[in-house]
């Protein structure tokens, strides 16, 4: 393979951003552990989430070019619930800084609520938003993977 290899090429950008995905993976589950994020059920989905994602990703990476169809449909399935798992948690985050600002102050409302809400620290509401763009990187690095060649 020479260096202008365009399959060679997409080879290596690929396995780059495994690794930086599995960096945030990684780092995402271990911020969370760290922080407590297991109080209930519904804390407990992202960190069950990045655990599947961080396997998945790693049968990916180990399987590399070979990836059986199955392992890479598994791959992107996860991906996908990584999105959505982000998108939920945005929400739930929401929800709960919109409840305590209004007990707080209960005369918030539209934009002053709303702006109020999202600058909120406990729980930050963005923060789950991570998640769903650690998916769509992984998604993106699946991008045409069961038509890679070795």
């Amino acid at each position: 393979m020479s260096q202008s290899d365009p399959s060679a090429a997409l080879a290596r950008l690929r396995r780059l951003l495994h690794g930086i995905l599995l960096l945030g993976l990684v780092g995402t589950l271990t911020e969370l552990l760290l922080i407590g994020h297991d109080e209930d059920p519904w804390q407990s989905i992202p960190l069950v989430v990045l655990g599947v994602a961080i396997l998945t990703t790693l049968g990916i990476v180990v399987t590399r070019a070979a990836a059986p169809a199955a392992v890479t449909r598994v791959f992107q399935g996860t991906m996908a619930v990584m999105v959505l798992s982000g998108a939920m948690g945005s929400v739930l985050h929401y929800r709960a800084n919109m409840e305590f600002k209004l007990e707080m102050d209960p005369s918030l409302s539209g934009v002053a609520l709303f702006s109020s809400v999202l600058q909120a620290k406990a729980p930050p509401t963005l923060a789950p938003g991570s998640m769903a763009l650690l998916g769509l990187l992984g998604l993106v690095c699946s991008f045409r993977l069961d038509a890679q060649t070795p």
